[in-house]
């Protein structure tokens, strides 16, 4: 800090000079009064500095505060929210899931009556016309390699009663055929067998292509 050193003011009196006393008294008055003012001057300075600074600092630790205080509610109130969130996301996926499980059972109960149906209404074609079997099997050798067999080679298998009732009412068609009763086969169930080759002419194996083909349009629909 510079120092300070103090000021000797000549004397504003006119007339004769002072004595030297009374000069040294003015002289100490003067320096007193300038150090006075210098001491007030640096109190008042200090104390409007310090003031200053404190209200600067408060209104700073205010704001970071209140910066704080809302970082710290934003973050419990998510925290809350994502507590109450987490039963209703549940309850909405075993919401969703039942929905899709609804759908897959109404597409199952659909899909088994139309094939429950299509059935009835084989058995009762085969039952009324029963000679209707022989076009299956005229259908399954035509999808097969052309040379692979020759019709009087291929032996059918039909099951027992439908056999016979087709030699019954179609002797003349069942003879272009080399046809046998095979007990194992249920009725509209049919083999076509040669030397090379073995296929299955049967009502059910179409019926199980056509009811999957409609499983997959209707989950198809679903998606």
């Amino acid at each position: 800090m510079k120092a300070w050193r103090p000021f000797r003011f000549p004397p504003l009196i006119d007339g004769a000079p002072l004595a030297p006393a009374a000069a040294a008294e003015v002289q100490a008055s003067a320096a007193d009064g300038f150090r006075q003012g210098m001491d007030a001057g640096y109190r008042e300075g200090f104390d409007s500095g310090e003031a200053a600074g404190r209200d600067a600092g408060y209104q700073a630790g205010l704001e970071q505060g209140r910066a704080e205080g809302v970082a710290a509610a934003r973050a419990e109130t998510l925290a809350g929210l994502d507590q109450l969130a987490a039963p209703l996301e549940a309850a909405i996926e075993q919401l969703r899931k039942l929905c899709r499980d609804y759908q897959a059972a109404q597409r199952d109960e659909v899909v088994d009556l139309v094939a429950k149906v299509a059935r009835q209404v084989i058995r009762c074609e085969l039952a009324l016309k029963p000679v209707q079997i022989l076009d299956l099997v005229e259908e399954t050798l035509a999808a097969l390699p052309q040379g692979a067999h020759s019709q009087g080679e291929v032996e059918v298998l039909l099951n027992p009663e439908e056999c016979q009732r087709i030699r019954e009412l179609a002797p003349e068609r069942a003879a272009q055929w080399q046809l046998s009763a095979d007990a194992s086969l249920a009725p509209g169930e049919c083999r076509v067998r040669g030397v090379e080759f073995e296929a299955d002419a049967g009502c059910q194996q179409r019926l199980e292509r056509c009811v999957g083909s409609l499983r997959e349009q209707l989950m198809a629909e679903e998606g």
